[in-house]
């Protein structure tokens, strides 16, 4: 008897952030997002890497590979928002990157590479999307920055629900202690 094939699982690589800033940055969502639709809280995120269909029998070498990846504490000033009328995103993120996130993106897709998993090999542009479907930041409130003490990164798995997705973190990966 043949043993049919596991589903590929969507995953990505992100920046999750903790549960009060997730819950800032809905709240400056819904009241910007107009006609567009706010990005549910608990999906609030920065993808760092994104994987897409992959192999369920992977993720014992993609765990693997990226608990080698090492990084320090990240500080992110969450300084600005913006909109992309390409792709009608209202988005948030830092005037300045940090050259700390912009390695850690380097050795993660570096491992990922090393281990033969395919990404999405676009440029890192750093952002947290906010709005889908917007029509502008016409009539969206005064943007006031915020902090983000980056103290880990997640494998997350993206699931259909009806009406969108849900998000689910499969594993965090911690910063090194300084």
């Amino acid at each position: 008897m043949l043993q049919q094939a596991a589903e590929p699982l969507r995953l990505f690589f992100a920046l999750w952030p903790p549960d009060d800033l997730q819950a800032k940055l809905a709240a400056w969502a819904d009241k910007a997002a107009g006609k567009g639709r706010a990005m549910r809280r608990e999906n609030i995120h920065l993808t760092l890497a994104f994987l897409g269909a992959t192999d369920p029998d992977l993720l014992p070498v993609l765990t693997k590979n990226t608990r080698a990846v090492r990084f320090a504490p990240i500080r992110l000033m969450l300084d600005r928002v913006g909109y992309w009328k390409h792709n009608r995103i209202i988005w948030c993120g830092t005037e300045d990157e940090p050259q700390a996130l912009t390695a850690l993106v380097a050795d993660l897709r570096a491992g990922l590479d090393a281990a033969g998993i395919r990404y999405d090999p676009k440029p890192f542009v750093s952002h947290v999307t906010l709005v889908r479907k917007s029509l502008g930041l016409g009539g969206a409130p005064r943007w006031v920055p915020l902090v983000w003490e980056v103290r880990d990164f997640a494998l997350v798995r993206s699931v259909a629900i009806e009406g969108g997705v849900s998000y689910q973190v499969l594993q965090r990966f911690p910063a090194a202690a300084n």
